[in-house]
């Protein structure tokens, strides 16, 4: 399989990557921003790997990774970047901080799904993946309100192509792991982070290689399942 990872060069894109690629029949796409280094190490160790540089902020950038797409030949899309995470109360944060999440976490995304569902329309068949967040299922953390907004629109897009699509052989599902250990997260406050912790049925964040596990069932899984948001929480959210 062809397959393109966003943001695949640190943390859960890494592992997803890290997972795809153990099959010498997949060929892996993945796009990084400021992970240069990483990128090179990983192409070095997996020669089924391919490193494009994208910046979600950067039209010019969007465009060029667009334009790159019919030569991929792709049969899968992870929709796994993101421009990162500002935390605030709802009523203390800009207006400003909403409309960049649009720009940044939203748009580019939803052009990237666009562009890889005409090209599977083409081709009958094509699986899109999107990562999302638990915080949807249950109740997000204080000054998440932003980034869990993106989310919530993101879950309509994967719902809207899956109806739409279905008759071409195309899926598109999401995967709503609960809070890992990443740069993302890095951006909570400590004491939030140790009391998720500590709460947690576990007693352990949700380690990044059981949601890249679940990509790569996703990945080879039936047509029939279409249209879901799997959430990976020890069930501490059910729906």
């Amino acid at each position: 399989m062809n397959i393109l990872i966003t943001g695949g060069a640190s943390g859960l894109g890494k592992a997803i990557l890290e997972t795809l690629v153990t099959d010498s029949h997949n060929q892996v796409y993945f796009t990084y921003f400021n992970s240069s280094k990483s990128a090179k190490e990983i192409e070095k160790e997996y020669p089924n790997s391919r490193a494009i540089q994208w910046d979600l902020t950067n039209e010019p950038s969007l465009q060029k990774l667009l334009d790159q797409l019919p030569s991929m030949n792709l049969d899968v899309l992870v929709n796994n970047a993101i421009s990162g995470m500002e935390v605030s109360h709802f009523h203390k944060t800009d207006v400003q901080v909403f409309e960049r999440d649009i720009l940044n976490n939203i748009l580019p995304q939803v052009r990237l799904m666009q562009e890889c569902v005409k090209l599977f329309r083409k081709k009958k068949s094509g699986k899109i993946i999107t990562i999302l967040t638990d915080f949807l299922i249950g109740t997000p953390p204080i000054g998440c309100s932003s980034y869990t907004a993106s989310k919530a629109y993101l879950l309509s897009m994967v719902k809207a192509i899956a109806v739409e699509n279905s008759k071409f052989n195309i899926t598109s599902n999401a995967i709503s792991p609960s809070l890992m250990k990443t740069e993302l997260s890095k951006v909570l406050d400590e004491r939030v982070l140790e009391s998720m912790e500590a709460n947690h049925p576990l007693k352990h964040l949700l380690p990044l290689q059981d949601v890249a596990e679940l990509v790569s069932f996703l990945v080879n899984s039936t047509s029939h399942l279409n249209g879901v948001n799997i959430p990976v929480n020890a069930a501490v959210n059910v729906i």
